[in-house]
């Protein structure tokens, strides 16, 4: 199976988890999903291989969360993945599938655990964080 990333170049735990995976020895298909948003159907599907729910997947920070009063428990998982879909910058990032699993990658290390080959040896964050991983 291909590795996958939900990718936003402009994140900085997007950009280490994609070098991660790279550092891996894979080349992952990227998607820009500010660019290409995922269909309903795949955004759904994503979200339950997590097994995170809508709400897992919200991102808070300079969204449009708090002005669409997403906070609030009223909105049904189906109205969250219509705002997602509308706003699909509310999409957490970065989201990874491989044939090990699908996870959203926060901390960026997260992504280890569902490399085929999670051993990259030592690897430098761009905030100078050190992750290293042995066999």
């Amino acid at each position: 199976m291909t590795i996958t990333i939900y990718h936003n170049p402009d994140c900085g735990t997007s950009r280490n988890t994609l070098a991660m995976i790279r550092q891996s020895g894979e080349e992952p298909v990227v998607i820009e999903y500010l660019n290409t948003p995922p269909s309903r159907a795949r955004l759904v599907a994503l979200i339950a291989a997590m097994g995170i729910g809508a709400r897992g997947l919200l991102r808070e920070k300079d969204t449009p969360y708090t002005e669409l009063d997403l906070g609030n428990p009223k909105w049904t998982e189906d109205e969250l993945v219509d705002h997602m879909l509308a706003h699909p910058i509310l999409i957490n990032r970065p989201v990874v599938e491989t044939s090990k699993g699908t996870l959203l990658c926060r901390p960026s290390e997260k992504v280890l655990e569902i490399l085929p080959n999670p051993y990259i040896g030592s690897f430098v964050k761009e905030d100078g964080e050190v992750v290293v991983t042995a066999r």
